[in-house]
């Protein structure tokens, strides 16, 4: 009888075990397969957005590419009463100078025979109207903005003359065709309209433009893509075509 119970105990733990054995095993095998299942699970949606094509090229927001700050928010209509007033305003002054043919000399002195009249005569007849005089503040400009603007221009200006030295030096054929045609086609806009209208036309398209653009992207930039595609492969048939069959000599560098 003792043996008998052995035996059966012994057999009862052998079952155990390989009950045990088998839970093991498939657990091991679903976290397996958990881990199989996640290498091969699709690439997160920020992956895949962050390989769609932007205009440009460009990898930051729109707000950053404008420069950020106060300039971008009214670029972007952030604050629509501060847009709405900037663009009023750039539109009242071309209409005061274009239209109206008002002389931007002439509106500054008849501005400040006005201003110093009214003053003028407030200061000396304050003791008829029993008024305080006017408090003319004191104006002082800093010189550190002025500074940063002008070192801001240098820096531009510089790199546009390097640009301009390489074209002309005959390095860059594709650069040198894009800057004849960016200079053939503002020649055009200038003879429709002049300085001014040009400028007002292009504080409108940046007040309207990147604003669209930005409420837009997700449609305009396919088609920008497409449109890219296509202009490479006309300037890569007009290469083989034309641009190869230039002979181009050899630079000359100076001697020192």
């Amino acid at each position: 009888m003792a043996e008998e119970s052995e035996t059966k105990q012994s057999t009862v733990e052998s079952v155990m075990e390989k009950i045990s054995e088998k839970i093991h095993g498939h657990s091991s095998s679903s976290s397996d397969s958990d881990s199989d299942s996640d290498h091969e699970k699709p690439a997160s949606p920020s992956s895949v957005k962050a390989k769609i094509y932007r205009l440009f090229g460009r990898e930051r927001p729109v707000h950053h590419v404008l420069g950020g700050g106060k300039p971008a928010d009214v670029f972007l209509w952030r604050d629509k009463k501060i847009s709405a007033g900037v663009l009023g305003g750039a539109t009242a002054i071309w209409v005061l100078f274009e239209l109206i043919e008002y002389h931007l000399l002439t509106l500054f002195c008849h501005i400040s025979i006005l201003s110093l009249a009214l003053m003028f005569l407030w200061s000396n007849a304050h003791a008829f109207i029993h008024k305080t005089p006017p408090r003319i503040p004191e104006v002082h400009l800093p010189e550190e903005p002025f500074l940063q603007v002008a070192s801001a221009l240098t820096i531009e200006l510089n790199q546009a003359l390097k640009l301009l030295r390489d074209i002309a030096s005959g390095r860059n054929l594709k650069k040198f065709l894009m800057v004849i045609a960016a200079f053939w086609v503002l020649s055009i806009v200038g003879s429709w309209c002049n300085f001014l209208t040009l400028f007002y036309i292009s504080f409108v398209l940046l007040h309207t433009v990147p604003v669209f653009y930005e409420k837009y992207e997700d449609k305009v930039d396919p088609f920008a893509e497409k449109a890219m595609i296509e202009i490479k492969k006309q300037y890569a048939v007009f290469d083989a075509k034309v641009l190869s069959k230039i002979p181009k000599g050899p630079l000359k560098t100076k001697k020192v």
